[in-house]
């Protein structure tokens, strides 16, 4: 089996199309499609089922996907590392995060980590943190910060170390009225609500508190994304439960103390546990420590509700 061929079938078992894999992978279809030809030949069992609107995976081809997935993230370890002989001038770095870290810790470390290694390219993938957790197992990125939730099933594969916990707050418009310092649930449902994706980790938690009340809470406006949900908050739509560190930088934005029940969340950098990390995904790590290190000790406005756990 060649590595070519290998990163042809995992483009083709993830888009379901092998136009669209051939566009992807920049190469016509005529030589994905020997590619996957090949590659069945050698294995003798067929990887899809062809048809007029796309291809569907066989069982063969289900068996054969994660080890795909594991040997091409293994390639690519080893191509860093010696890219990364050169003293961290090149490499590449495949980072996950939830969207409520993406726009306040990863931005943070992003920005340090680019200053101190411009050379080294970051690949970003938002989603919650099952999925995350599910791409680390199967070598699909290199590093992840995620977030400790009942739901969130461990993987022997997968190493966590926690690295803060952090209160959810009540965000709300710096000049809105009616929004007290300190609320409690039950006074938080009778407010006109931003409520998240329902896909949101932060979303599960929030609509768990209600129900374990036995609230109903008043939404004005459902199923929007970080970015919408912070935008319209400001404009004063309505207010959002949201993590501590995402008002961090944001003065059109204040937070309330919710209480009866409090809401927590840690924190945690998840990566590989039987694979050593590239220098790469090791500065990055420092990065990342050096940053939560300053979020929960220098940040006068909300270090009371952000608590190192290291």
């Amino acid at each position: 089996m060649r590595l070519e061929e290998l990163r042809s079938f995992e483009a083709v078992a993830r888009l379901g199309h092998f136009t669209r894999a051939a566009d992807e992978l920049y190469v016509t279809q005529p030589s994905l499609s020997r590619q996957i030809q090949a590659l069945e030949s050698d294995l003798g069992a067929t990887l899809f089922q062809r048809d007029r609107t796309g291809v569907a995976i066989t069982t063969a081809g289900e068996a054969l996907l994660p080890i795909a997935r594991r040997m091409l993230a293994d390639a690519d370890a080893a191509r860093q590392e010696m890219d990364e002989l050169a003293g961290l001038r090149r490499g590449r770095i495949r980072l996950g995060a939830p969207p409520t870290l993406c726009v306040s810790v990863v931005a943070e470390v992003i920005a340090e980590f680019r200053r101190a290694h411009p050379g080294i390219d970051l690949h970003i993938t938002e989603a919650g943190s099952r999925a995350l957790v599910e791409a680390l197992g199967e070598g699909a990125l290199d590093l992840a910060l995620t977030i400790t939730r009942p739901n969130v099933r461990s993987d022997a594969a997968v190493e966590r170390v926690p690295l803060f916990t952090e209160e959810l707050v009540v965000a709300s418009a710096t000049d809105a009225t009616g929004v007290p310092a300190r609320l409690t649930v039950r006074e938080l449902a009778a407010l006109p609500q931003v409520a998240f994706n329902r896909s949101y980790d932060l979303r599960v938690a929030t609509d768990a508190a209600f129900e374990a009340a036995g609230l109903t809470p008043m939404i004005a406006v459902e199923g929007a994304e970080m970015d919408a949900v912070l935008r319209f908050v400001a404009r004063g739509i309505g207010v959002a439960v949201v993590p501590a560190t995402v008002l961090l930088g944001r003065p059109e934005l204040r937070a309330s103390q919710l209480s009866d029940p409090s809401l927590t969340r840690t924190v945690n950098l998840s990566r590989r546990a039987t694979v050593r990390p590239s220098a790469a995904v090791a500065a990055i790590e420092s990065t990342i420590f050096e940053v939560v290190a300053t979020l929960t000790h220098e940040s006068s406005a909300l270090r009371d509700r952000i608590t190192p756990v290291r």
